[in-house]
């Protein structure tokens, strides 16, 4: 190839590329028919990852189509080893990126959309992986990009890891004197009516949503308790809110009272008042008796 003419390699050249291009279209329809019956974080990387190898291995034959792939190799491993070593020190990163982000689609500490935790209490849920990173989705769509590497490294808290869904507990106070059992079938039915949540107990009958319970009676109310299971692509901030405002608003339309501690400040010169009032009350009645 190396004796060829300037027009033969260039073709070479060209027709690298094109086999590139045809490669990736080709990745992509088998890609996209796998898709269709399977999801999951290791095939994500695979394909990122085949895109890489594609692409990087287009282009060294291309280049080493106008000297031969024994010229390119010996001139980057041999005739300028001190540029090849600064060239992998420059890549060590993306290196351990690549290689965190193989072990992480390998063995699955999390997948597409579960809700983790990390270290320094950021939560978020997993929207994408590449091969260099991680893309964490935070409250209000904002997103957080984590090298592999970094999170292959963290202890992390995965509130979905190997369920189907997701759940959280919520206490609700009622006044003494409440109907306890209508306010049972008021605050699950705002639940149930929630977009946001879903049908994760586990009954005789099927998937069925948590029952409310009665759990104590406490200084100032009445305590009820239940557990909300939603789906691992949902954000709890917003399924608690929607869940908190719609018990909020069904308990006030039932006439079911949420108690509140309230504090009474009085003015300091009416309490010295009432004191000498006091005062003189008990000296009239002594001279009295």
């Amino acid at each position: 190839m190396a004796d060829g003419g300037i027009f033969e390699k260039i073709g070479f050249f060209a027709l690298t590329l094109v086999g590139v291009w045809v490669l990736i279209r080709i990745k992509r329809v088998i890609f996209k028919k796998v898709h269709e019956n399977y999801e999951g974080l290791h095939l994500i990387f695979l394909e990122r990852l085949s895109t890489g190898v594609i692409i990087t291995g287009g282009l060294i034959l291309a280049i080493s189509s106008f000297g031969g792939l024994h010229t390119f190799w010996k001139t980057m491993l041999g005739g300028t080893a001190f540029a090849s070593a600064v060239l992998i020190f420059a890549a060590q990163d993306t290196i351990k990126d690549v290689l965190a982000g193989m072990m992480i689609s390998t063995f699955k500490p999390f997948e597409m959309g579960n809700r983790i935790e990390l270290e320094d209490g950021t939560a978020g849920i997993i929207v994408d992986i590449s091969m260099r990173h991680v893309v964490l989705r935070l409250i209000d769509t904002q997103m957080i990009i984590i090298p592999n590497s970094r999170l292959n490294e963290m202890k992390i808290v995965n509130y979905s890891y190997h369920e189907g869904y997701r759940s959280a507990d919520f206490k609700f106070h009622i006044a003494y004197g409440s109907d306890v059992e209508k306010a049972i079938r008021v605050i699950r039915k705002a639940i149930m009516e929630s977009a946001y949540t879903s049908q994760g107990k586990d009954t005789d009958h099927g998937k069925d949503y948590a029952q409310v319970y009665f759990m104590a009676y406490e200084e100032y109310s009445l305590l009820l308790e239940t557990t909300v299971y939603y789906l691992p692509g949902t954000p709890t901030e917003v399924m608690k809110t929607d869940v908190n405002l719609r018990v909020k608003k069904a308990l006030e339309e039932n006439g079911i009272e949420i108690p509140f501690r309230t504090i009474r400040i009085t003015n300091q010169n009416e309490v010295r008042t009432g004191i000498v009032r006091f005062e003189e009350s008990i000296k009239n009645s002594a001279n009295r008796s």
